[in-house]
């Protein structure tokens, strides 16, 4: 596979890490200085019990051999899909890099700690707004919204902890295939898929565009 990789001049931009996170990595803080407003944003693909499937965008907060971490409000209809069906898939984009990450796999639940320790860091008012939301329920007019967080800016108000709600809390995405994309011209562009083997081991392929 390296052999393969060198002949074709992709080193530079793929590398040759037997894992696919240190490449993750390099490209992910690329994107930090490259990209004007959230680099560690993607695209979150999930489906439904009768295979109805849902995307939508939420933000990277933490990536390690484990996994990729991301946080949600546990009543939401992502987090429904999740525990019907927990497999799913991220992309993310980096227009001015022109490149693109996809990531497949299984999710489970951060623990308790992990959660209270990153709902711990967020500002004042995505506390507030987190026990204020009651995510992808019907409301009746913007302003019910509105007076919910004034309620709870009230009752936990600038300074004071705010405890995380027990409808509050992450999942981890453990990946089986991660596939790396750069943009070429002519549309002759260039992927690298990492397939997940057993013992930790993952097999890498290139891929016709």
């Amino acid at each position: 596979m390296a052999d393969s990789i060198n002949r074709l001049g992709l080193n530079e931009a793929f590398g040759n890490d037997s894992t696919p996170l240190p490449l993750f990595q390099r490209w992910i803080a690329e994107a930090g200085e490259s990209e004007p407003n959230d680099p560690t944003a993607f695209a979150l693909a999930t489906v439904d019990a009768v295979g109805q499937p849902s995307v939508r965008m939420l933000l990277l907060k933490g990536a390690t051999e484990a996994g990729f971490v991301f946080y949600t409000n546990m009543n939401s209809r992502k987090a429904e899909e999740l525990r019907t069906n927990p497999r799913a898939s991220m992309c993310f984009h980096w227009k001015q890099l022109r490149r693109q990450v996809r990531i497949s796999g299984s999710v489970t639940l951060v623990s308790d700690a992990d959660a209270d320790t990153y709902f711990a860091s967020r500002d004042h008012a995505s506390k507030v707004g987190a026990w204020a939301s009651l995510q992808s329920s019907a409301m009746s007019s913007r302003g019910e919204f509105e007076q919910r967080v004034e309620e709870y800016r009230a009752k936990y108000p600038e300074g004071s902890v705010v405890p995380r709600p027990p409808h509050w809390s992450g999942w981890l995405l453990q990946p089986s295939e991660v596939e790396f994309w750069l943009n070429a011209d002519a549309r002759l562009h260039e992927r690298l898929v990492y397939t997940a083997q057993a013992d930790d081991v993952w097999q890498q392929q290139l891929l016709y565009p």
